[in-house]
């Protein structure tokens, strides 16, 4: 998950209960400041009638169909004396001008006439108005409470993105990072202190590691060419050696298990020092390649070399294939992939070639799936193979990124499939 949206889910989580918290206070809040304005009315009225019929005057009439009616009953010391003289409540009254019971907010109120009698007074208001306006705020707070959460998520959203900005320019930088490669310098234009210290970090670490890769290619390259000679005159002493002294068959024996060594040795030499050349970008010549053409020439020659193992090999050309690639390294890269699917092929097996569009596909029979994460590393061997160096994959693979070559590995239908595909 993408930090931004866990700090979205993160911050929902805090949100939630404190905004449902704040919607439900606010919601009895209003409830109880409605009963307040209704109650102070409802007072406001009692007291006008107490007056009123204490003083002997008129009595407002009796369910006049506005919103107050009133109802005065004499009661009894005994019953003044066990009931609240104040008391507020919620009930059903019936209305005759409307020929229906509604809810309504009640007080009632027991007082003493001027000749010491006891009446219970009873206000009534309708509060069928107040429910629904209870309703109404009821549903706004639910509706601006969603709102309201989405907006604050969504504002933090764009908040934070626009914050981390820096952060994903440097993670899109190193996305396209390639060591070795012309590469850009790390983005770096922000004021955020910490995203400047983050930025000069980064482009510390990749110019202490471009310069540990570009010794280590250094490396690799001298040795390899300074190897060149005394390897080759191991080679010839070895081979005066046989031609040229009396030996016994266990010392022939080992002189050729020796030159078969140098030999590994030799081609690994070659191979390391052309990886280097790869890296270095030292075939800048090009001309025009026909894969198909170059892929027969190599069938050939691999159905020869492996002869023994009676491996049947299949070439379908859906259309031609012509690339600009320097001759030398379409040369390697076929190879390598050609005799990789020899080698790593039981007998009596088949491979398979295909062109279609402008992707390669050599398919080989085999049982169980390569690991398709550390195949194309160099000296990875999945399964040892004598006279392997253990570069065949990884040279392809470096060739394939020299010319921005797509190189794929997949296992089904009971075959490995290498593809490449040019752009």
């Amino acid at each position: 998950m993408k930090l931004i949206y866990r700090i979205a889910l993160r911050l929902s989580l805090v949100l939630l209960p404190l905004m449902a918290l704040w919607a439900t206070l606010f919601y009895f809040t209003m409830v109880d400041e409605i009963n307040d304005e209704a109650d102070d009315t409802l007072e406001d009225y009692s007291e006008l009638i107490i007056m009123r019929m204490l003083a002997g005057r008129e009595l407002p009439s009796l369910n006049n169909g506005s919103n107050n009616s009133y109802s005065i009953i004499p009661v009894d010391e005994t019953y003044a004396l066990e009931h609240p003289h104040i008391d507020y409540y919620d009930a059903e009254i019936y209305i005759p001008e409307k020929d229906e019971t509604e809810p309504a907010r009640i007080l009632t109120t027991i007082f003493q006439d001027n000749d010491g009698k006891y009446y219970e007074l009873q206000v009534a208001t309708p509060t069928f108005e107040k429910d629904d306006l209870l309703d109404a705020i009821l549903n706004w707070i639910i509706f601006l409470y969603i709102l309201l959460l989405i907006t604050v998520i969504g504002l933090t959203i764009w908040v934070f993105q626009r914050s981390m900005r820096p952060l994903y320019a440097l993670l899109k930088w190193f996305d396209n990072y390639t060591p070795g490669q012309n590469n850009t310098i790390v983005p770096n234009n922000t004021t955020i202190s910490e995203f400047r210290k983050l930025n000069t970090a980064a482009q510390q670490a990749i110019t202490r590691s471009e310069e540990l890769f570009d010794r280590q290619k250094q490396f690799i390259g001298n040795a390899s060419h300074e190897l060149q000679t005394p390897l080759a005159i191991l080679g010839n002493r070895i081979e005066w050696i046989l031609d040229n002294t009396d030996l016994n068959e266990a010392q022939i024996g080992e002189l050729l298990k020796m030159q078969q060594t140098l030999g590994h040795i030799v081609r690994l030499n070659k191979t390391l020092l052309l990886l280097t050349k790869i890296d270095n970008g030292q075939f800048p010549e090009s001309k025009e390649i026909n894969i198909p053409e170059l892929i027969q020439e190599q069938i050939a020659l691999y159905n020869e070399i492996y002869e023994s193992k009676e491996i049947r090999c299949t070439a379908t050309y859906d259309n031609p294939l012509t690339v600009q690639m320097n001759e030398s390294l379409a040369r390697t890269l076929i190879t390598n992939l050609l005799k990789n699917a020899y080698l790593h092929t039981a007998k009596n097996s088949h491979i398979a070639i295909t062109v279609t569009n402008r992707t390669l596909t050599i398919a080989n029979d085999g049982e169980t799936p390569l690991d398709a994460e550390h195949i194309f590393e160099r000296f990875y061997q999945g399964a040892k193979k004598q006279g392997s160096t253990g570069l065949g994959l990884a040279l392809a693979d470096a060739i394939g990124k020299y010319y921005c070559l797509q190189i794929a590995y997949d296992f089904y239908g009971k075959q490995h499939h290498f593809s490449v595909t040019w752009p």
